[in-house]
């Protein structure tokens, strides 16, 4: 029997820990001038997208301390995989307030439709570019580390729906401005929400994916499996799985049945490197096992 183990601890997180820094201060700065104009000037669509800003305070802040919590080493023994998971959680609570914003932006526009209500368009306009701004500002910064952490990207995400929110700020504005009918302010409220759900809706079903241990997207099993039983001295693999801790560290375990003879330093070590080279497993623990060893293939998970 044996374990075979290729590390790599190191998680994309941690590398754009400073984006995340600077789109925070951003936002946050922002968010208080759009929050004091949207109330000034009466602007659902306005408030919607302070409203989203909020969103994306909170979760650009959770995303910050899940990456420190992520690269902290675990001393209590217990967290035998490290804090890694911490990265999925912030993502999973960018994915709620996203969700609580559409749903209280789509409530609010719906109530309004069929009232009067009074709407200052120059300080949506104004605000609206403004905002577009720090949006294309923080987009640009967390775009990089958006391919490579789930953490990041649930906050690029969040700057994206609230760039669309921006855009909708300034195109409300702007028709209330030529028509003098306040319903366009509500029916971009409206549409804002709707976007808003809808890229919540496909970052969560990212997230679930790592949190209900899925094999990793772009990752077949079957070939998984079929690489390594075509190892030398390799007869058969069994227990074989596969899942994501957090954004580019996937993980896995197998059995290996070897051929009489077979050397299983060997073994091991071509193993790690299929799995490593291969299919970009980051951490994998192998145990070999004889051909006439009896048991473990009985196992139906």
């Amino acid at each position: 029997m044996g374990a075979g183990h290729g590390h790599g601890h190191g998680h994309a997180g941690a590398r754009h820990r400073w984006r995340l820094a600077v789109a925070f201060a951003l936002v946050g700065c922002f968010f208080v001038v759009e929050l004091v104009y949207g109330l000034l000037s009466g602007s659902l669509a306005l408030l919607s997208d302070a409203g989203h800003m909020a969103a994306d305070v909170v979760t650009l802040g959770a995303a910050l301390v899940a990456t420190r919590i992520a690269a902290r080493p675990d001393t209590t023994g217990r967290r035998t995989y490290g804090s890694y998971r911490a990265e999925v959680f912030a993502s999973l609570l960018a994915v709620a307030m996203m969700l609580g914003v559409a749903v209280y932006v789509v409530a609010e526009a719906i109530g309004r439709i069929g009232s009067e209500a009074s709407v200052a368009s120059r300080p949506m306009l104004v605000v609206g570019a403004a905002g577009l701004a720090v949006n294309v500002v923080a987009l640009l910064m967390l775009r990089a580390g958006a391919e490579e952490s789930l953490n990041v990207k649930g906050a690029y995400m969040e700057v994206v729906a609230d760039t669309a929110g921006s855009v909708g700020v300034i195109v409300a504005g702007w028709l209330v401005a030529v028509t003098g009918d306040p319903l366009w302010d509500t029916l971009v409220a409206l549409g804002i929400g709707t976007f808003v759900a809808v890229r919540a809706l496909s970052l969560g079903r990212q997230v679930f994916a790592v949190l209900g241990q899925h094999v990793p997207a772009g990752m077949d099993a079957a070939a998984v499996a079929a690489d390594l039983t075509a190892i030398e001295g390799v007869r058969d693999v069994h227990d074989l799985h596969l899942w994501t801790l957090t954004s580019g560290m996937h993980v896995a375990t197998a059995h290996l049945v070897t051929a009489e003879r077979a050397d299983n330093h060997a073994v091991l070590d071509r193993a790690r490197d299929v799995l490593r080279h291969h299919h970009g497993v980051a951490h994998a623990t192998l145990q070999v096992e004889p051909a006439d060893h009896k048991g473990c293939d009985e196992l139906d998970w």
